[in-house]
């Protein structure tokens, strides 16, 4: 666990440094994103009782992993990779998470964050533990997600020249068939996964030509 915690928050460093050299000064309100992106998950498990919900728990998890961005931006806060990742694997180990109640879980974990404007990575394991969500899942649809931010940001997403939807699809579906295609557990795995996709991009553009 500690290796994938260092993986990642190594990436996320790297995709903050991308989008601005200086992000650890300028304060950035992560902590807001963090609950805005929990309302936005709430409405995808589903919430009103005057009508029938079923829970989309895919887009359930997308939306877990984009909060694991924004979690992993605040703990750097606090450090490098290497110390961050010995700290959170130290507090993980201590905690024991049963599934239970989602819905007051994520109202509990958004509180706390709000009230601390910190990341609650306690709580937010108990969301994954709600959620059958496992760390080794958390671990391969966060580094997808990351390699894609990367490649989108290399190729023109800042500008507005970059279009989602190439070879017939969005990205995110390219995105999703190679990361399946490959070895989760190498070490390079996610310059493996960017490697594809650039490749797989590379070759939607020569046959449109």
């Amino acid at each position: 666990m500690q290796q994938q915690l260092q993986a990642m928050l190594a990436l996320q460093d790297e995709i903050n440094t991308l989008v601005n050299d200086n992000w650890r000064e300028q304060e950035f309100a992560w902590y807001r994103a963090i609950w805005v992106e929990s309302a936005e998950l709430l409405d995808h498990y589903g919430w009103k009782w005057w009508k029938k919900q079923q829970p989309d728990m895919d887009q359930v998890k997308l939306e877990l992993v984009d909060i694991w961005h924004f979690g992993l931006s605040l703990e750097l806060q606090q450090g490098r990779p290497e110390k961050v990742a010995a700290d959170m694997t130290a507090e993980l180990a201590a905690m024991q998470a049963a599934p239970g109640d989602f819905r007051e879980h994520l109202e509990v974990f958004t509180l706390n964050t709000l009230a601390s404007r910190q990341f609650d990575l306690v709580g937010f394991a108990q969301l994954l533990a709600d959620t059958g969500m496992s760390f080794d899942e958390l671990y391969r649809r966060y580094v997808g997600k990351n390699v894609l931010n990367r490649f989108r940001q290399d190729h023109g997403y800042q500008d507005g020249s970059y279009i989602k939807n190439w070879a017939g699809r969005e990205d995110n579906e390219h995105l999703a068939e190679l990361s399946e295609s490959l070895d989760a557990s190498s070490s390079d795995f996610s310059d493996l996964l960017y490697s594809a996709l650039a490749s797989r991009y590379a070759e939607a553009n020569t046959a449109a030509v």
